[in-house]
């Protein structure tokens, strides 16, 4: 089974990408789901990010306060790095463990929505890599208009990230999210198609 990352920076259309791929059969896995896992009430992982961040980050209800913790970490590339530390050895163990999870025979291919895959260093522990791309100011209008932050708060996420021109350069895969659903929808399955072929 060929293990295959979704990749690209933020609000490029990784998880509409993901639901096309999972409409066609193929099982997916979302790293942004294990991340929240890894720091939810009652873990390690929270007991961590507290030790590091402080009890401030807390909201009532006992949870991460994922905004408090987001202004802090998008200004400060240190304290981004920290709370890197904590949570993806435990995403990279339980994505190995779900790749390791599924039968070869009926998966072909497995998908796995790994956000900062380059950043992290994480592209070589794949068989191929599809990146979802879309131009940069495109990127911030989806920022602000699916999160609520403003121009410069969205600028200031893009610019935690590799730049999306340098992952389409390194992708083996790249599916353009600029056009239509449609347009997508297409390139999905001709993507669909290209790793199916690569079985032979």
């Amino acid at each position: 089974m060929r293990r295959v990352a979704l990749t690209g920076g933020i609000a490029t259309g990784k998880s509409h990408v993901r639901r096309r791929f999972e409409s066609l059969g193929v099982s997916t896995l979302d790293a942004d789901t294990l991340a929240r896992d890894a720091v939810a009430p009652g873990t390690p992982g929270l007991d961590a990010v507290v030790r590091r961040f402080g009890a401030g980050i807390i909201d009532p209800a006992g949870s991460l306060d994922r905004g408090k913790l987001g202004a802090l970490v998008f200004a400060d590339t240190e304290a981004r790095a920290s709370l890197e530390d904590i949570i993806h050895p435990v995403v990279r163990r339980a994505t190995d463990e779900w790749f390791r999870s599924l039968d070869p025979k009926t998966h072909p291919f497995a998908i796995a929505d790994i956000p900062l895959l380059y950043e992290v260093g994480r592209d070589k522990d794949f068989d191929a890599v599809i990146v979802t791309a879309c131009e940069p100011a495109t990127q911030v209008r989806r920022i602000v208009e699916r999160d609520g932050l403003s121009e410069a708060a969205a600028r200031q996420r893009l610019a935690a990230q590799l730049p999306i021109e340098e992952k389409v350069r390194r992708a083996d895969f790249v599916i353009r999210t600029d056009g239509t659903f449609e347009e997508t929808e297409a390139r999905v399955r001709d993507t669909f198609s290209r790793l199916l072929a690569l079985q032979g």
